[in-house]
């Protein structure tokens, strides 16, 4: 069942892991299939190295396994959550990588300084909202898909794919779970150069919005000129 987008999922966990984004088992990915409206995911607690495309876990969109003999991520509610409210998004990445997770611990969404971040992240990347006592005491992972659809409650999920989860790590999204990966990728890039540019100035202003909106518009806007045809 899903054979081709099982490869897909088990690629792109092996792809964060590679990219310096996961240490030990500390992140997952998952991508669905909406026709099916299945999803594909990583199993929980499960080391890198011994993974395989069999070892990904389908579930339905209310958390029932599907097919496969682990367990599936323990952040699966808040994959599915995300599916279910963003229903543009293909593929989700959750990571603790340690830029990114450093602004989520500081609480502290992450400013447009410049313009490798307008290239894909319209204005700033966001940071939730801490989560309540019961929020965590009753469907913790849930909830947390909740605390991030509550922050793009007026933002654009799309322009905008990733957030910061407070005192936890980042989560990105995209078309399909490659494009996830690759904005997991962006982001810890800009959270590290957001944190050496406060190093070296913290008064830094955020990048004028003529400048973020050329430098976002020209790569995603509908007269879009950069790249390939």
């Amino acid at each position: 069942m899903l054979n081709k987008l099982k490869e897909e999922v088990y690629k792109a966990n092996i792809a964060i892991c590679e990219s310096g984004l996961v240490k030990l088992t500390w992140g997952n990915a998952s991508a669905i299939s909406r026709e099916e409206g299945l999803v594909v995911i990583k199993p929980s607690g499960v080391d890198y190295s011994v993974l395989s495309p069999d070892d990904m876990v389908v579930v339905d969109l209310e958390e029932r396994v599907v097919e496969g003999r682990l367990k599936p991520s323990s952040d699966t509610p808040t994959h599915i959550f995300l599916y279910r409210s963003f229903r543009e998004i293909g593929g989700i990445v959750h990571t603790h990588s340690t830029w990114a997770t450093a602004w989520a611990q500081a609480c502290r969404s992450i400013p447009c300084f410049g313009t490798t971040h307008a290239d894909h992240f319209y204005k700033e990347v966001p940071c939730t909202r801490f989560l309540k006592a019961e929020e965590v005491e009753n469907d913790y992972e849930l909830n947390t898909g909740k605390i991030i659809g509550e922050t793009f409650s007026t933002r654009d999920y799309q322009r905008t794919p990733g957030v910061l989860v407070a005192g936890h790590a980042p989560f990105t999204w995209g078309k399909d779970v490659k494009d996830a990966v690759k904005n997991s990728i962006i982001l810890e890039e800009i959270a590290k150069m957001a944190c050496l540019t406060l190093l070296i100035k913290g008064e830094t202003q955020v990048l004028p919005e003529y400048i973020m909106n050329k430098h976002y518009f020209r790569k995603h806007g509908k007269d879009a000129y950069y790249g390939q045809k």
